[in-house]
């Protein structure tokens, strides 16, 4: 198929054609619109004079513009919906704990009902109705005018930036599989550890304990703050981190057949030699996200890169912005007073492990935590079939309450957690957390309250904002910060004792710092290797975990090492979004500001109505939604100042 765009010398006339018909005032619109559809007409499209014909046909009054706007929206719902209903449905035997069916559960995940769908907006041309009379601001035009911009005026922008670029069938396979093998490949990776010692040759793991990589590789080197012995645990789980995030686990380990000695650190089993090593098949899947962007990148003219698609139209915010508030989080002269808030908190000088810490209240014991949970909850179900009460509990009204707490499904995933939003309001919300064998247990429970987080955003954004094209939240950013708001309420709702609350709001203010450090890290890694990854689009799997390597070490230097010492784990490369989910990690930094934002704002205020303000306010860009809800735009420096003024406080 021909992709040549026409020579059409004489759009002049077809403009004035438009204006006889329709009135001069709708000139400058006609002129846009004409503009825009021959920039993407091509010779399989038709010739000059089925352009004119179409123009003619399909270009409506000023006066019909609300209708059309209101017809493509509802068009959009419908199909859009349903379809990621059937997708979403079609995961769950995959996503799920439970007992697996083989290949089939993974034809069943990868199976698309309409895998030509965005070609078929344009054969059947939906797309160019749209195109030729919607205006198309890009993301600076949005930014600059879009905070004054009405409801409907938003929804005729989201409608027609709905439809993007034509993706042929072929690319679109290619990302749905290449995007499900990576997402399987994380889910999947979980590293045995039950013959791992520390260097005093301790075993502690049941012997047949398998860790996924980072998320509970990571939440065991946490809980092992408050054990015996604990940082020489986390120093072997440290040492696990760096074989997975290099590829030089044995896969004899992997496998499930060493039952010697593990040393993560010499990497010997035995004492001895490992024998072969897993070798970089994390960075054979990275690579694969690689030949997704690549193959997408010809076809999105507007956003011809992975990092410009990202940022530019996902995320709704500029890379450079992104990058410059990173580094505002990790260049916080904050971070010194909460270095010493740590050591004092630990006892003992800090090590690269000490990342990950950001418990500076004296934790309750496991036992106890997850005791709490199971006498309010039990299992999973319990904690589903209570969903009505805990909304109630922290102030939503009873209609609401009962009206969200039932619209959500609670099950126990394979991987991490997660939550998938309704895409019609016919539809609930899932919740997928993590469980102990028979009972939900702490670590479960605290993931759930994140996720709930997410529902209770996606059940007011569906249910609750002025027209089906804003539903939604502007990115990712915007609702992890409710899952961080609602995760950090956890105690609450178990009602665990708390101490002196300013004291306690005080150490919530830093410990949102440390997390939001913690994560900045691994996101600007992550953009730094995209970015290389563009300047080398032939790199293969062992340069680009070279690169992660080489820019681990680089980033630790410049924000890290003052105050954690030298790192040699290259711990800012572990988190397996970079290979499961791209360019993601940030969202959870900005999340943190922006939940920071909201909890200062809601400081006061009913949480309930203004979880159900702001998450109602509609998908708008990020800076605009941050205005209207809390009246500043994204700014890291506030969560730095706070924090700053709180680490004072706490040190004197």
């Amino acid at each position: 198929m021909s992709t040549a765009t026409l020579d059409l010398p004489d759009t002049d006339t077809i403009i004035n054609d438009l204006v006889q018909t329709h009135g001069d005032a709708c000139r400058d619109r006609a002129a846009a619109g004409v503009a825009r559809l021959h920039d993407c007409w091509t010779e399989a499209d038709g010739d000059a004079d089925a352009f004119a014909t179409f123009c003619s046909d399909y270009f409506v009054a000023n006066d019909d513009l609300d209708t059309l706007v209101d017809r493509l929206e509802t068009a959009l719902e419908q199909v859009g919906g349903h379809l990621y209903e059937m997708r979403r449905t079609l995961r769950r035997w995959s996503d799920l704990r439970g007992e697996p069916f083989g290949k089939v559960d993974d034809l069943l995940a990868t199976f698309d009902p309409a895998p030509d769908l965005a070609e078929q907006y344009w054969g059947q041309k939906l797309a160019f109705v749209a195109r030729l009379n919607l205006d198309r601001p890009d993301l600076q035009g949005m930014i600059d005018k879009g905070l004054d911009w009405s409801a409907d005026e938003w929804a005729a922008v989201r409608v027609a930036h709905a439809f993007g670029p034509r993706i042929p069938k072929d690319v679109a396979d290619l990302a749905r599989e290449l995007g499900f093998k990576s997402g399987k490949f994380v889910s999947e990776f979980h590293v045995p550890v039950g013959s791992l010692v520390t260097a005093s040759g301790e075993r502690w793991f049941d012997a047949d304990r398998k860790l996924i990589a980072h998320w509970l590789i990571r939440e065991e080197i946490r809980a092992a703050y408050a054990q015996d012995g604990g940082v020489e645990r986390q120093r072997a789980l440290m040492w696990v981190m760096r074989r997975h995030i290099d590829g030089t686990i044995p896969t004899s380990i992997m496998r499930g057949e060493a039952t010697d000695d593990w040393c993560a650190q010499a990497n010997t089993i035995g004492g001895s030699d490992p024998g072969a090593l897993l070798g970089p098949v994390r960075y054979e899947h990275w690579q694969d996200n690689v030949r997704v962007a690549q193959a997408l990148d010809a076809h999105h003219t507007e956003h011809p890169t992975a990092l410009a698609r990202k940022f530019d139209l996902e995320r709704e915010i500029p890379e450079d912005e992104v990058v410059r508030q990173l580094e505002l989080l990790l260049e916080a002269p904050a971070r010194a007073d909460l270095a010493e808030l740590m050591r004092r908190r630990l006892g003992r000088d800090l090590e690269p492990q000490d990342i990950y810490f950001d418990e500076l209240a004296e934790p309750t014991a496991a036992d106890a935590l997850d005791a709490a949970v199971k006498a309010r909850f039990g299992d999973h179900r319990g904690f589903e079939l209570a969903l009505p009460q805990v909304l109630e509990q922290l102030g939503w009204s009873r209609g609401d309450a009962d009206f969200l707490g039932k619209r959500v499904r609670v099950e126990i995933a394979r991987g991490a957690g997660h939550a998938m939003r309704p895409a019609l309001p016919e539809y609930g919300a899932w919740l997928r957390t993590n469980s102990l064998d028979h009972e939900l247990g702490w670590d479960g429970y605290d993931t759930a309250m994140h996720e709930l987080g997410h529902n209770l955003e996606q059940l007011c954004s569906t249910h609750f904002v002025p027209r089906p094209a804003l539903r939604g939240v502007p990115n990712t950013a915007c609702t992890e910060a409710f899952a961080f708001l609602y995760q950090g309420l956890a105690a609450t709702v178990l009602e665990l004792p708390e101490d002196d609350p300013e004291r306690a709001a005080d150490m919530g203010c830093c410990e949102r710092l440390l997390e939001a450090a913690q994560i900045a890290g691994p996101a600007l890694l992550e953009i730094h290797v995209w970015r290389w990854i563009y300047e080398h689009p032939d790199a293969g799997p062992e340069a680009i975990r070279d690169t992660v390597l080489r820019v681990a070490d680089e980033l630790w230097q410049r924000f890290y090492a003052a105050h954690l010492g030298s790192d040699p784990y290259a711990i800012l490369g572990a988190y397996q979004h970079m290979v499961g989910y791209p360019l993601y990690l940030a969202d959870y930094a900005l999340g943190h500001i922006i939940s920071h934002q909201i909890i200062q704002y809601m400081d006061g205020r009913d949480l309930a109505a203004e979880t159900r303000r702001i998450c109602s306010i509609g998908n708008r860009t990020p800076d605009a939604w941050m205005r209207i809800a809390t009246g500043n735009g994204i700014d890291a420096g506030i969560l730095a100042a706070d924090a700053a003024a709180a680490a004072q406080r706490l040190l004197s």
